[in-house]
């Protein structure tokens, strides 16, 4: 078993031959959560070490926005296109990231081809979509198995969420973590102007502000101080309207978004439906103790040093205030990009050259 926190940083980048790489997503900018700013840094960084990576995305697609998730738009592709895209590439391996109408067009492609491709379990699907249709996850696993079941390596953040993959019958697991931009997120950050004069203690929350997120639960809590939450989306108005003792400050990034948890005394992350947590290790980064439900994310990031676990979430709340700031921002400071992407690296499968000739070979209508 994986023990809670990061693997150890690389001393510096990887000695690789520059590799042609095609990462396949439907979540991607302008659209602003945990699996874009992972996969966007993890391009980044696989750029400055000269890997070549082409992101096909929405963009250059007309798309539709997705039902009762209107910020994420759905790609409308001709028959085809992914796959003409991927010939025109010619990439050394494919990357499937999410199970959307592009991640199932590259899926497509790559079968008919037999060309061996990853896929990534970014999003707790069955519980999302659970919370959004009130029907029972189990009828949404049936179609993540389906899914993932062709891919070579299936990559996963946390050991959590391997065991309960494997419970669904999927083995072929990699482990590919998440890192912190350091040069960023730190406890030096200055806190926003609109915590000036504000009741202690102030109780953070960041991120999408949906009901997926459990939110609510957060601000229902009876624990005394300020509540703010960052970040937009569709339940807003609705919680802003319910909770009006509560601060909403919108959408956040870099500076300022580090100021929000350098400043906060305690991050609080509400959500029972994530596979990692993103903003966990950012708040604990910028020296934030973490107050979380025990389910997988926090079990497999949050120790007691750096923040604390309760199905009481005013319990949580309280016990993390106590937790040492110095030891949260050093325990944060240890995720590593540079490790992350090289975990990511070693999960991608390479095309043989008859295969990368197969997949040259574009579907004609």
């Amino acid at each position: 078993m994986l023990p809670a926190g990061p693997l150890p940083a690389p001393d510096a980048a990887p000695e690789l031959v520059p590799a042609s790489i095609a990462i396949v997503t439907d979540a991607w900018h302008p659209q602003t959560n945990g699996v874009v700013r992972t996969l966007s840094t993890t391009c980044e960084v696989l750029r400055g070490w000269g890997h070549q990576v082409t992101v096909i995305s929405p963009e250059g697609y007309p798309s539709v926005p997705a039902p009762t998730y209107p910020e994420i738009r759905l790609a409308l592709t001709a028959p085809g296109a992914v796959g003409r895209r991927l010939a025109k590439i010619a990439p050394d391996a494919v990357h499937i990231a999410t199970e959307g109408p592009l991640g199932f067009a590259a899926r497509r492609y790559c079968l008919r081809r037999k060309v061996p491709f990853t896929t990534a379990y970014h999003t707790q699907f069955p519980d999302y979509i659970a919370r959004r249709t009130g029907l029972p996850a189990r009828f949404f696993w049936p179609y993540i198995r389906w899914f993932h079941r062709p891919a070579q390596r299936i990559m996963v953040a946390t050991e959590t969420i391997r065991a309960q993959l494997r419970e669904q019958g999927l083995t072929q697991l990699t482990h590919w973590s998440r890192g912190v931009d350091l040069a960023c997120f730190s406890p030096d950050a200055p806190p926003p102007p609109e915590y000036a004069g504000l009741e202690g203690p102030i109780l953070l929350y960041v991120g999408r502000v949906a009901v997926e997120k459990n939110i609510e639960a957060f601000l229902a809590c009876p624990y005394p101080g300020t509540k703010v939450v960052v970040g937009d989306g569709p339940a807003r108005a609705s919680l802003a309207a319910k909770f009006p003792d509560a601060l909403f400050l919108g959408k956040k990034t870099g500076v300022e978004l580090a100021g929000c948890y350098a400043g906060a005394h305690v991050f609080v992350f509400p959500s029972r439906t994530d596979t990692f947590g993103l903003v966990m290790i950012e708040a604990l980064a910028c020296g934030t103790p973490v107050a979380a439900f025990p389910v997988p994310g926090p079990l497999d990031i949050v120790t007691s040093e750096v923040g604390a676990m309760h199905e009481d979430l005013t319990r949580a709340i309280d016990a993390a205030r106590y937790c040492d700031r110095a030891a949260c921002a050093a325990y944060g400071a240890s995720f590593s990009w540079d490790a992350a992407t090289r975990q990511f690296l070693t999960g991608l499968v390479a095309l043989e050259e008859d295969e990368a000739v197969s997949l040259q070979t574009p579907d004609v209508f």
